[in-house]
């Protein structure tokens, strides 16, 4: 079913604005101000580190290319070492901390 729209709709009733209400002020009570823009915020210092801290990470790059490289180096030449007591040890020490 499908139904033509073509503009002729009158409205029934007449259309009036419709003022907001304003608050009244509490019988014997100071009237409203506006809030004044004084506010203010102190850091603690471990949020100023922090912030100082995104700060110099946002500016370094997110890879170290001297260090690809001479992993990637190392790979090629065959002088690349893995160490598995090295991985298992910081892989408990992860979990230690994720339990903590």
């Amino acid at each position: 079913m499908s139904q033509k729209i073509d503009g002729g709709i009158t409205a029934g009733a007449q259309v009036r604005p419709v003022a907001t209400p304003t608050k009244a002020a509490p019988a014997g009570g100071p009237e409203a101000r506006p809030v004044e823009a004084a506010d203010s915020v102190r850091l603690t210092g471990e949020a100023t580190t922090l912030q100082a801290l995104q700060r110099e990470l946002s500016t370094a790059p997110a890879i170290d290319t001297a260090r690809v490289q001479a992993v990637r180096e190392a790979l090629e030449n065959g002088s690349y070492r893995i160490d598995p007591d090295a991985i298992a040890r910081r892989m408990l020490d992860l979990d230690e901390q994720l339990h903590a």
